[in-house]
């Protein structure tokens, strides 16, 4: 057991072990398919009422410059859907919501890759559903006021999108990986955190931020229900800004929090330097 000390003293905490990278046993397991059930019902509700949020802007702003609730209304949408969701299937799928902070949290070994697969699966086919509620709902409006999807605006080259998408991504899972981090949970148990807050407030900050450049993705599975519905060529040719930009994102933030903040790298060396000397 590791001890980490604090102001307020010594608090015990444990690093759970990391997943199996293929576990087929969770395929017989019902709260598999719950956190399935959960990924793909949340991730349903977060793309119908972000991108309804973003058509009904759209169609206010187009009579009336003054109408609507603005880009600053969209960021709150985005976050505090992430905000609600979170907190509501984090205690049964973990509340991932995004193929990028499930790919980040498979290669920090969190999560099998065999629900990795199975969660974007989840996740891609309930943002889908969730756009096409959005278009029976709005048909009149949704082609017309570009159906939420995520293109590179005008003015913006690829490199300068690519780039907003891989550092928001990056603030994004850097705030799962802290948010969720069993040791700040051991050492900062006299401060009641609540995860979901800082994750949807992370969403919230960055959509306030690269909303002009890309429409803001960070997220594949947000971007590829949108494009899927609205199915333009616009959308399907910047589709992969919003697949790579995230997952580079993803892996850095991985990288960030497991191996400097954590020392991952340090303690993996020095239990080989450790395990050498008592051979010698």
């Amino acid at each position: 057991m590791a001890k980490e000390v604090s102001d307020g003293g010594a608090k015990d905490y444990h690093d759970p072990p990391p997943a199996p990278l293929m576990d087929a046993e969770e395929l017989t397991k019902w709260s598999f398919y719950r956190a399935l059930i959960a990924e793909f019902i949340a991730t349903l509700l977060f793309l119908y009422i972000t991108v309804l949020t973003v058509i009904a802007y759209k169609s206010q702003s187009a009579t009336d410059q003054c109408g609507g609730v603005g880009i600053l209304g969209i960021a709150w949408a985005f976050g505090g859907m992430i905000f609600i969701l979170v907190y509501c299937t984090a205690g049964i799928s973990g509340g991932h919501i995004n193929p990028a902070v499930t790919f980040g949290l498979l290669l920090a070994r969190k999560v099998s890759l065999v629900r990795a697969v199975m969660y974007m699966v989840a996740q891609c086919l309930g943002a889908i559903c969730g756009v096409g509620l959005v278009k029976a709902f709005q048909s009149s409006y949704y082609k017309k006021h570009g159906g939420g999807a995520n293109e590179l605006s005008l003015g913006y080259t690829t490199g300068v999108g690519l780039g907003a998408e891989i550092i928001g991504t990056f603030v994004l899972v850097y705030t799962v990986f802290s948010a969720t981090d069993p040791k700040r949970s051991a050492r900062d148990s006299h401060i009641p955190v609540l995860a979901p807050l800082p994750i949807g407030f992370a969403v919230f900050m960055v959509h306030l931020a690269t909303i002009p450049i890309t429409g803001t993705g960070i997220n594949p599975a947000r971007s590829l229900g949108a494009a899927v519905i609205y199915n333009q060529d616009k959308a399907w040719d910047d589709q992969w800004i919003f697949w790579v930009g995230p997952f580079i994102g993803a892996a850095i933030a991985a990288f960030y929090h497991q191996f400097i903040l954590r020392a991952g790298a340090a303690k993996a060396l020095g239990s080989f330097r450790s395990n050498a000397s008592h051979h010698v």
